[in-house]
C-alpha cells in the first residue's frame, strides 16, 4: 500500500505530530499535494477555512483538541469532506483529575492546606455517595470506570439518555435539575455549545445540595462566574473545584482566588507531557484509517460543532 500524502499545517508544526502522521503511515507533503490535512493552530480558524477554499480536494481535517469551539462558531466545518477532532483522546488524564478535584473538594482540602493551626474534623465520603455527570462522552465514560471502587449512584445527563455501563440514571439534557438534587458531586465533562453555555447559574446553585461540589474539567463558559462567586461566599453549595474558568485565564485579584471553598488549577487536567504519546496515537491511528478506508476516530458533526 502506497503512504498516504497527508499536510501539516501551520509551518513550524511541533515535530512530534509529522512523525506521527509518518508513523501511521502517511507521506507528509505540500496542501497542493496531500489528500488530507492535521490543523495544529487552535486560534486560527480563519486562517484554515482561507485555505480550504483554495484547496478543495482535501477530503479529510484532523483538529488535535477535543474542544473546537472557535472552528464551529466561525462556521469552519462543512460536509463536503470529514473532520475529527482530539475528541476522547485525553479521556484518561482529565477523568483522573477530575476525582483528584471531587475528592480534595469533599475532604476540604483546600481548606485544610490553608490552616496554620489544628482545626476542627471535617470532610464527606464519595464511598456510597451520589455524582452527577453531564455530558456522555469519552471523560465520562472513563470517569464511571473510575468510580468504581466508591460504588456511587451514578447519574449522567445527556444529549440522547441512551442507557450506559455502571450508570443508574440517563437523564435528557431538559431533565439536568433532576440530576442536581441529592448530588453530592456535580461533574461538567460536556461539550460547549450556545445551549450549554451558563448551564451552571444562580438556578442551578440553589438546587444543588449545601455540601455539593462542582467540579469543571470541560470549558469556563459553562458557569457563570458571578452567580459562582456569590454561592461559594454565601455558602450555597459545598464548593467548586475548576479546572477551566470564565475568564482564562483567570485574572490575578479576581475574588475566586480568596475563596476557601474553591480550588483552582491552571486548565492541567490534560498537561502538554500527557498529551503527546496519546494524541500521537490517534493521529498515527486516523492515518492508517484513512488509507485503508476503515472508519475515523473522533467524527465531527458539522451540524453539532462536536
Amino acid at each position: 500500500m502506497s503512504a498516504v500524502p497527508i499536510a501539516v499545517r501551520p509551518q513550524g508544526t511541533r515535530e512530534f505530530i509529522t512523525d506521527a502522521v509518518r508513523d501511521g503511515g502517511g507521506d507528509v507533503v505540500d496542501l497542493a499535494d496531500a489528500r488530507a490535512l492535521v490543523w495544529t493552530d487552535e486560534d486560527a480558524p480563519q486562517e484554515l477555512s482561507r485555505l480550504l477554499s483554495t484547496h478543495e480536494h482535501i477530503e479529510w481535517v484532523q483538529l488535535p483538541w477535543a474542544g473546537v469551539e472557535p472552528y464551529a462558531e466561525a462556521g469552519v466545518f462543512d460536509t463536503a469532506r470529514t473532520w475529527t477532532s482530539g475528541k476522547g483522546v485525553y479521556a484518561e488524564p482529565v477523568a483522573e483529575h477530575a476525582l483528584a478535584l471531587a475528592l480534595a473538594g469533599l475532604r476540604e482540602l483546600p481548606r485544610f492546606a490553608q490552616e496554620v493551626s489544628w482545626s476542627a474534623q471535617a470532610g464527606i465520603s464519595l464511598i456510597g455517595g451520589a455524582i452527577t455527570i453531564l455530558g456522555g462522552g469519552g471523560i465520562t465514560r472513563e470517569l464511571i470506570r473510575l468510580l468504581r471502587p466508591f460504588d456511587p449512584t451514578i447519574t449522567v445527563v445527556r444529549k440522547t439518555p441512551e442507557p450506559m455501563d455502571g450508570v443508574d440514571r440517563v437523564l435528557a439534557f431538559d431533565h439536568r435539575y433532576e440530576a442536581l438534587k441529592g448530588a453530592d458531586v456535580i461533574v461538567l465533562a460536556l461539550a460547549l455549545t450556545p445551549e450549554t453555555a451558563g448551564v451552571i447559574s444562580r438556578v442551578e446553585f440553589e438546587l444543588m445540595e449545601p455540601h455539593a461540589w462542582l467540579v469543571n474539567v470541560a470549558r469556563g463558559q459553562h458557569v457563570v462566574t458571578e452567580d459562582l462567586v456569590i454561592a461559594l461566599r454565601e455558602d450555597v453549595i459545598g464548593g467548586a473545584a475548576l479546572d477551566v474558568t470564565d475568564p482564562e485565564p483567570l485574572p490575578d485579584g479576581h475574588p475566586l482566588w480568596r475563596l476557601p471553598n474553591c480550588l483552582i488549577t491552571p486548565h492541567t487536567a490534560n498537561t502538554d507531557d500527557m498529551a503527546k504519546p496519546l494524541l500521537s496515537a490517534r493521529i498515527a491511528e486516523n492515518v492508517r484509517r484513512f488509507a485503508t478506508g476503515d472508519e475515523l476516530i473522533g467524527v465531527v458533526d458539522p451540524e453539532l460543532g462536536y
